[in-house]
């Protein structure tokens, strides 16, 4: 089914959805009032019983809508994708409904989505922070956040007594990495700006 196609078909159940620019699959638009109807249409009528990934965007401190939630979907029937992107309504406080009644792969996607850019998933089961400790102040893919990271207290008291020290900004090594706008998969690998900084060479300007 080729992206109009299956345009058309999708404007049933959310007559707003727009085509996304894409340089690979499929990819539209939806308005996040109609995002978990429109993902269980994919999933029940076409055949897009897999999700793949669940992430989101930081559009920049300045943008409104700021936070855009992002979903792959892939059919293994079929053996094709399609992106669905939402932009969250609140800037401050981002939401969006969760998947994980539909997708339990949805679970961790979110916690992380959570975690990294602190966008809160309506009716999770169980949304926890999965790679910062829960007590971490910083969602580290926010575009505020500097690509070293801050300083910050050790979230164990134990460690912190013992050890008198803190949880330091961390040195690039090569970075930071950019991709470059590729069709190709071979050409979007990340490459180093070569901007090193460690210890014994200042962080540049």
């Amino acid at each position: 089914m080729i992206a109009q196609d299956l345009k058309s078909a999708l404007e049933e159940v959310c007559p707003e959805l727009q085509e996304r620019e894409t340089l690979d699959w499929p990819a539209f638009n939806c308005p996040i009032a109609s995002l978990f109807e429109l993902i269980k249409t994919l999933r029940d009528n076409h055949v897009f019983d897999s999700l793949v990934d669940a992430t989101a965007i930081d559009n920049g401190t300045e943008a409104s809508p700021r936070f855009t939630v992002v979903y792959h979907l892939f059919s293994s029937k079929n053996h094709n994708y399609v992106r669905i992107a939402s932009d969250c309504q609140d800037d401050k406080n981002p939401t969006a409904p969760s998947l994980c009644s539909l997708f339990n792969s949805a679970n961790w996607m979110e916690r992380e989505t959570y975690d990294l850019f602190g966008i809160r998933y309506e009716d999770h089961p169980d949304l926890r922070r999965i790679l910062m400790w829960d007590e971490y102040p910083h969602h580290p893919l926010r575009k505020e956040f500097p690509l070293a990271g801050f300083e910050e207290e050790l979230w164990d008291p134990e460690i912190a007594a013992e050890t008198g020290t803190k949880v330091k900004p961390a040195p690039m090594a090569g970075g930071p990495f950019v991709a470059r706008q590729s069709a190709f998969e071979g050409d979007r690998e990340p490459i180093a700006k070569d901007e090193s900084w460690n210890e014994a060479d200042e962080k540049p300007e």
